[in-house]
């Protein structure tokens, strides 16, 4: 089990790492870490709606939860409780990190431009704060 305290540590220190691969250039890096965060940061959140301490993390963890066993950012914003309100609230911050798919780790290099990351981080980053 991964502590919820822990799950955001790791979705913020994703989000720095995703502004340095923007520095130098990496855009498709950047944008596919940045995604990962707000899927860390979403289960985090599904923690704290369900007064979890604690996020399965193993396949023996997840036998009971398979439904939370999801890259899906979509799904995760329904199951954290806050689809509602981001949607309502928080659109502008949603719309650019919702494209985000975890197949995009095997996109040809080059498929993201500067522009595109930069906005994606940037709505991540906000994004965070507000979950």
């Amino acid at each position: 089990m991964i502590p919820v305290a822990e799950l955001d540590n790791i979705a913020r220190a994703r989000i720095e790492d995703a502004k340095a691969l923007l520095t130098v250039g990496r855009f498709d890096g950047a944008t596919y870490l940045c995604g990962y965060a707000i899927e860390v940061a979403l289960k985090a959140r599904i923690c704290k709606t369900l007064s979890w301490p604690e996020f399965p993390s193993t396949g023996g963890e997840f036998q009971a939860y398979r439904s939370f066993q999801t890259h899906d950012l979509d799904v995760l914003l329904r199951l954290s409780g806050q689809e509602g309100r981001i949607k309502r609230n928080h659109f502008a911050l949603w719309n650019p990190v919702a494209i985000w798919k975890v197949e995009s780790r095997y996109n040809v290099v080059g498929t993201v431009q500067q522009p595109e990351a930069t906005a994606m981080i940037e709505a991540a980053g906000e994004l965070l704060a507000v979950l």
